[in-house]
């Protein structure tokens, strides 16, 4: 299992026919590779509650996610990371990982939506899986064609340096291909 630290590059709440999303994006690129976004399709409510343990607004009553960090902690354990784990079509599988009062390690089954909320609550860390990056992931489009036209320019500086005075005779006879 090859997991990815993932960082949230944005959460788009939604509305009407437009949906609501999560972005990730790897905390590290690997070398050769462009920057990658990981989309994430959720619901609105879902992208409001990230959006909130993100911004943390103060006062006001706590909210389904923040009542169940409330329970881990009263309990003696923590959110410790996490995991998207797994995406089948559109939909996308993700894991919370706890760390009981004993030391002792349990994984709990979640919308990623949901392990996400718990994330920003807790300051845990978000990591993907190496095959759902594989499967699911956009190239960033920008870097891409940065890529796309170094490759140009190269090719360009290449010719010119495999140019010789020869190749720039110009026939002065009047006889385009060089035939007297």
């Amino acid at each position: 299992m090859s997991l990815r630290r993932m960082d949230i590059k944005s959460v788009v709440i939604g509305g009407g026919p437009v949906a609501s999303l999560v972005v990730l994006c790897p905390q590290e690129r690997k070398t050769g590779e462009g920057a990658i976004k990981l989309p994430i399709r959720i619901g609105t409510v879902e992208a409001s509650a990230i959006s909130m343990g993100v911004e943390r607004p103060e006062g006001g009553r706590p909210m389904t996610h923040d009542l169940l960090v409330n329970a881990v902690a009263a309990l003696g354990g923590k959110v410790a990371s996490v995991r998207v784990t797994s995406v089948s079509g559109t939909t996308f599988y993700a894991q919370v990982e706890l760390v009981a009062a004993d030391g002792s390690h349990e994984y709990l089954d979640a919308r990623p939506s949901d392990a996400i909320a718990l994330a920003v609550r807790t300051g845990a860390p978000v990591y993907a899986e190496e095959s759902v990056l594989t499967t699911a992931s956009l190239p960033d489009f920008a870097a891409v064609e940065k890529d796309e036209r170094e490759a140009e320019l190269a090719e360009f500086h290449q010719f010119v340096e495999s140019l010789s005075p020869e190749d720039f005779n110009v026939p002065t006879d009047g006889n385009a291909d060089g035939q007297a």
